[in-house]
C-alpha cells in the first residue's frame, strides 16, 4: 500500500491488519538496517495478530541489504531527520485518519534510533518502543519526549554502546519524560531470530531475553493504546 507523507510525498509501505480492525490501535514498525524484508514484515505480523494495525514504511525505497557493507550504506545515505519528521510521521497520521484512535511507533537497530527521534518529533504518536537503537544524543530533544515511553537495550552491545543508553536515560530522565528502560544479558538484534545467520560477531539472537521483551512491550502496548 501506499500512504502520503505531510509534504504530499507518498510512501510505499507493508500494512498487516487485524481480524477486526474496527477502531484497533496502530503501530508503527520501524526496519533494521536491512531494509523492509520478511522478518520485519514478520514483525507487523505478530502485531496484527495480537489486534493491532502494524504499518512498516519502505525507508529505503524499495531497496534491500544482504550484507553488513550493503546496510550500513543504504543507513548512511538515509535522511534520518525526513525520514522520522516525514516518512514516520506520514505513517502515523495515516493509521489515524483510517480509524486508530491511538498510535505508537516501534523499531529496532537503526529504527530504534528513528523510534527515539520520533517520539521528540511526532506531536501525534501516543507511545514508543525502542529496540536497541539510538542517534547522537545532540539529536534528541528531551523536553519533546511528552508520551510514554518503554526501551530495550543489550549490555554486550556493540553496535550501541550502553555507555550511551546511561547517557539518553539521564536526559530523558532530567526532562521529566515517562520511562520504562529495560537492560539484557545479550548482544545487538537479540530479538532478531534471523540474527545468528548473518554471521556477524556483534549479533546474536537469546530467546529469552527476546521473550521477556516482548512480553513487556505487549504489556505496554496494551496500557497505552487499548481502550
Amino acid at each position: 500500500m501506499t500512504y502520503n507523507r505531510p509534504d504530499g510525498e507518498s510512501v510505499h509501505a507493508y500494512l498487516a491488519e487485524p481480524q477486526n480492525k474496527t477502531n484497533a490501535p496502530g503501530i508503527i514498525v520501524i526496519q533494521e538496517w536491512w531494509g523492509l524484508n520478511d522478518q520485519i514484515k514478520g514483525v507487523a505480523d505478530q502485531l496484527a495478530q495480537a489486534g493491532y494495525r502494524a504499518l512498516v514504511p519502505d525507508l529505503y525505497r524499495g531497496k534491500l541489504a544482504l550484507e553488513a557493507n550493503e546496510a550500513e550504506h543504504l543507513m548512511k545515505d538515509l535522511n534520518f531527520g525526513d525520514a522520522a519528521g516525514q516518512d514516520i510521521r506520514g505513517a502515523v497520521q495515516y493509521l489515524k485518519a483510517t480509524g486508530s484512535p491511538k498510535v505508537a511507533v516501534t523499531g529496532f537497530c537503526m529504527g530504534g534510533a528513528l523510534t527515539v527521534l520520533s517520539a521528540c518529533n511526532i506531536p501525534e504518536l501516543d507511545a514508543s518502543v525502542v529496540w536497541y537503537g539510538y542517534p547522537p544524543l545532540e539529536y534528541v530533544d528531551a523536553a519533546a519526549v511528552t508520551k510514554p515511553m518503554m526501551a530495550h537495550w543489550a549490555l554486550h552491545d556493540d553496535a550501541f554502546a550502553i555507555g550511551g543508553v546511561d547517557l539518553l536515560e539521564s536526559k530523558l530522565k532530567e526532562a521529566g519524560a515517562q520511562l520504562e528502560f529495560y537492560r539484557y544479558d545479550a548482544k545487538h538484534a537479540f530479538a532478531n531470530e534471523e540474527a545468528d545467520s548473518r554471521n556477524l560477531p556483534f549479533l546474536q539472537y537469546q530467546a529469552d531475553a527476546a521473550k521477556l521483551a516482548w512480553t513487556r512491550t505487549m504489556d505496554f502496548l496494551k496500557k497505552q493504546l487499548q481502550p
